[in-house]
Formats: C-alpha cells, sequence, structure tokens
C-alpha cells in the first residue's frame, strides 16, 4: 500500500442542503468556506471530500419542472450536474492553491476485492500528490444516494476503506438530539455517542426538499464507522469555520466515539 505520510486521514461528506446553503443553487460562498479550512488543515490532515449535489448543480442550468420527479431524470440531471458541480469546485479551489480529483463510485466498488484494491491505491496516489479526492455515487448507472442516504453511506464505506482516521457529516443541524428540533422545542442535545443502541429511537426524521439524508442514516453511517473504529462527527455546515471550530471545541457537535 501506498504510504500517504504520517497525516491523520479525514473524510468530509458535504451534503446538498450545505452545498447550496438551503437554497436552490449551488453555493459558492459554501465551498470558498471549505477551500479555506481545508488548507487550515491540510499539514495535519490528508482530507478526502464525499460531496452530493450533482442535481442541485443541474438545477442551476435546465428547466426542473420539464424533466419531472422519477428516478431516471434524476439521474440525467445527475449526468449533467455532475462536471458542472466538478467545474466550480476546481474554480474556487484553485483561486486557494488546492487540486481536486474526482472519483465516482457505486456500491459495487466497496463489494469487490478488486475494485476496492484499485479504489484505495487510487485515493492514495491522488493524496500522495497532494490531491484532494472529491467522490460521490455514480448516480447514472446506481440510485441508492439519490433514493436515501444523500451519501452518509457512501462516506462512511469511503471512510472505512481508507482507514480514516475521522468522518464528519456537515449537515444542516447540530448534531443528534432526543427528539427533532425543528419540530419540539424541548428537544435535547447529545454531545457524545458511545452506544448506538441506546440512541437509536430518537432517529426521527424531518424531510427536506433539498437533501435526502436523515438521522436515521447518519446513525447507519455512525454504525460502518464503529465496525472500523473510526470517529464520526455531526456538524451543522451552516455555520462559517464549522470544521474548524469543531476541532477547536468552538461550536457544538455530536461526536460518535
Amino acid at each position: 500500500m501506498i504510504n500517504t505520510s504520517m497525516k491523520k486521514k479525514l473524510v468530509l461528506k458535504i451534503g446538498t442542503s450545505t452545498l447550496t446553503a438551503q437554497t436552490e443553487r449551488i453555493s459558492h460562498g459554501k465551498i470558498e468556506d471549505i477551500a479555506r479550512q481545508i488548507l487550515a488543515l491540510k499539514n495535519e490532515y490528508n482530507i478526502v471530500l464525499v460531496s452530493s449535489g450533482a442535481i442541485a448543480a443541474a438545477r442551476q442550468f435546465i428547466a426542473v419542472n420539464k424533466w419531472g420527479a422519477e428516478i431516471r431524470s434524476k439521474q440525467a440531471m445527475a449526468a449533467i450536474g455532475q462536471p458542472l458541480l466538478m467545474q466550480i469546485y476546481n474554480e474556487i479551489f484553485n483561486d486557494f492553491g488546492l487540486k481536486a480529483a474526482q472519483c465516482l463510485m457505486t456500491y459495487r466498488d466497496f463489494e469487490n476485492a478488486a475494485s476496492r484494491k484499485n479504489t484505495r491505491t487510487t485515493i492514495d496516489m491522488l493524496l500522495l500528490h497532494d490531491y484532494i479526492p472529491i467522490i460521490n455515487e455514480n448516480d447514472t448507472v446506481s440510485t441508492e444516494e439519490i433514493v436515501l442516504g444523500d451519501n452518509d453511506k457512501l462516506s462512511a464505506l469511503v471512510a472505512a476503506l481508507i482507514d480514516a482516521d475521522l468522518l464528519v457529516l456537515a449537515t444542516d443541524t447540530y448534531g443528534l438530539f432526543d427528539k427533532d428540533p425543528h419540530a419540539h422545542a424541548d428537544a435535547r442535545f447529545i454531545k457524545e455517542v458511545t452506544d448506538l443502541n441506546v440512541i437509536a429511537r430518537y432517529a426521527e426524521e424531518k424531510k427536506s426538499k433539498l437533501g435526502t439524508g436523515g438521522m436515521a442514516s447518519k446513525l447507519h453511517a455512525a454504525a460502518i464507522c464503529k465496525e472500523n473504529d473510526i470517529e464520526m462527527w455531526i456538524i451543522n455546515a451552516q455555520n462559517k469555520n464549522f470544521l474548524t471550530n469543531a476541532m477547536k471545541e468552538k461550536t457544538l457537535f455530536t461526536k460518535f466515539t
């Protein structure tokens, strides 16, 4: 296996609601925020992004109402939006002196030993040469993340594949609550989780027109991380410097240890 230095490995999953700043369009400002934080952390961490947003990128250029809401329409929109999304990432990352590379994956890539080895080698090689892998599901041939999860499961599988030290799910909530905080004013925040069985009942779903990931999919990701001894955080990425502030314990977030 290629040695990608003694840096820790961090997988950062960016969901659609984060990438759009909860609007209908990709937020250049949020990607700039992500780039600044990667720049601040890259001496300590090798960072891999798992990014949703291909369909959201397509929405900026095509009349969505003409395509319908069927899975096949979303797959076609993802095919249009994925290169546009990478173009936005590349343009903004270049301004910060960061280099990015695209990796499209399906769940079959994790099931086949040869595919796992080849994917791991590719990611290690990119990190070795100071490229930031940006991973998304290949929605033109696979539909699981379109239907459910918003890349939560994919990011956990990537973290396990590369032996990551930390998986961070950047979302639109401060972490795990015992009730949906959008629906219950008395919701209690849970700072740290050590037993997934205890908090499984807290996975109350909140529908979103932007993303498909709910708390249940995040707990599924946490289970994958636990099996592979990977720490996982859920962070509210609507705030600037969400990741670097979490590293300094300057913001609320849920830690799965």
